[in-house]
């Protein structure tokens, strides 16, 4: 008896014997079977959201209180401002995506209360992921992706089983990547903002103003580049994507250039036209607040149901309005990545248009040189010892390498580039053979016009390769 118990394979072992014989032998529909729990990723997007809003938050506070020895009322008030505002926001936030309100956890929302609900959720989440995988769970539900082979993809889909440890880290890093979008935006951005534009009025730097501005700037990129990640996932959900260190490289310099350029250009623009700023703050903020809501009532769509079960139509609609304040600011200091569709369950339009990132920079671009030549032009003498032409021009190329890099990554760098029904390349071409044809001399038209590029047939070829290659893996 003990020979045989000890003959007897493991559960580990079966487990393995039963992923090779499912690789070896797929399913008719496709699909491969892996009988195995998803590995356990430590939370270090939590872990990071988390130091990110501490150290602002200390940082600000530090700096309020110097504000408030100085006397100095209007930045003591928006500093603290900008601090809170954010503060409430996401402490409100995680409170919804955990739903404490309905349960009995008094500890939990007094840490809420007092402005350190993401410590303990990143204490939870790490104490969770230090238990996972020392005893055996049943899995909560199965998830099913494809995998990407040079940004392909290319044979069976793969079933996962996901434990409750991973539900629960996946639950914790779904809060905190809205947290981060909300720091960001709602508190980063105009933070930094106002210690830029302090700074230039008292000519001087505090190393504590300077610690908040670094560090607020590390908060903005962060969120774009959640923004950015989000996009991806949404768009390719059936798909198991992954960044390499080059996409994420791209990125960072993509979203840091594009926001550095653009807060630099409201800051020095409002030191001279102050009034005026607010009006293109405005301006900005209403265009994209009531772009969805337009596009929402031009197709005469209905509220989505099943957002929060105990939510009324007010309320739906209420959430509806913040989601969209939150977009709207996020556009004001830098491409959003994602485009909110209000009639949809998700909000969020699962195929975005190369249109609307064109039209976007597009518009950015004029917009940025013609508040650099406005300053420029009214500028005050205080920009007399700094070489302004030099920084026009340094601002406006600036901007233009972000758009450089931003076209580089959708080119090269994006994980699921060979999946584009057309990229980058397609585009410019199409361009130089509209150009082309548009400086041709007429007598070239003498046997009839000339059929436009069509692309149709090289997309399709595209798409018939990827699906060929897919059933032959199959």
């Amino acid at each position: 008896m003990e020979h045989m118990e000890n003959n007897k394979p493991k559960e580990h072992d079966i487990t393995e014997v039963v992923a090779q014989q499912s690789a070896a032998n797929p399913s008719e529909n496709g699909v491969m079977m892996v009988i195995n729990h998803c590995k356990v990723h430590p939370p270090f997007s939590v872990l990071w959201a988390t130091v990110l809003y501490c150290a602002e938050f200390i940082c600000a506070s530090v700096l309020s209180s110097t504000y408030h020895k100085s006397d100095d009322v209007v930045w003591t008030g928006l500093t603290i401002t900008f601090m809170l505002v954010p503060s409430v926001l996401t402490q409100l936030t995680l409170t919804f995506v955990h739903r404490d309100l309905g349960r009995d956890r008094p500890f939990v929302l007094f840490m809420h209360l007092l402005q350190m609900g993401p410590i303990i959720r990143c204490i939870e989440a790490l104490v969770v992921y230090c238990q996972a995988g020392k005893k055996e769970e049943p899995y909560v539900t199965i998830s099913r992706k494809v995998k990407l082979k040079h940004g392909r993809g290319l044979g069976p889909a793969f079933e996962c089983e996901i434990g409750h440890s991973e539900r629960k880290l996946a639950v914790h890093r779904n809060a905190f990547k809205r947290t981060a979008v909300i720091q960001a935006f709602l508190g980063s951005s105009p933070q930094l903002t106002l210690q830029l534009y302090a700074t230039i009025q008292e000519k001087y730097v505090l190393p504590t103003r300077l610690a908040l501005m670094i560090i607020s700037m590390i908060s903005i990129v962060y969120g774009a580049l959640v923004c950015s990640v989000l996009a991806i996932q949404i768009k390719y959900d059936d798909y198991k994507v992954r960044m390499k260190p080059t996409a994420y490289l791209c990125m960072i310099l993509w979203r840091g250039l594009e926001i550095a350029t653009r807060i630099t250009t409201l800051v020095l623009f409002s030191t001279t036209l102050t009034v005026w700023v607010v009006l293109v703050g405005l301006t900005n903020l209403f265009i994209f607040f009531f772009q969805p809501w337009v596009e929402f009532w031009a197709r005469k769509a209905s509220l989505p149901e099943n957002i929060e079960k105990n939510f009324s139509k007010l309320g739906t609609t209420v959430v509806l309005c913040m989601v969209t304040f939150l977009y709207a600011c996020i556009n004001i200091f830098c491409w959003s990545a994602v485009q909110l569709d209000l009639a949809d369950h998700d909000l969020v339009e699962k195929q975005p248009r190369w249109r609307s990132l064109a039209v976007y920079y597009t518009l950015r671009f004029m917009e940025n040189v013609t508040l650099i030549v406005l300053w420029y032009h009214f500028k005050s003498d205080f920009y007399e010892y700094v070489c302004t032409p030099l920084l026009v021009v340094q601002l406006i190329v600036c901007y233009s390498l972000a758009v450089l890099f931003m076209l580089i990554f959708h080119q090269f760098c994006h994980p699921c580039r060979r999946l584009f029904h057309y990229n980058v390349e397609d585009c410019l071409r199409c361009a130089c053979c509209w150009k082309k044809k548009q400086s041709q001399p007429p007598e070239d038209h003498a046997h009839g016009p000339h059929a436009p590029p069509d692309l149709t047939n090289h997309l399709i070829d595209r798409e018939t390769d990827v699906v060929d290659e897919i059933m032959e893996a199959a």
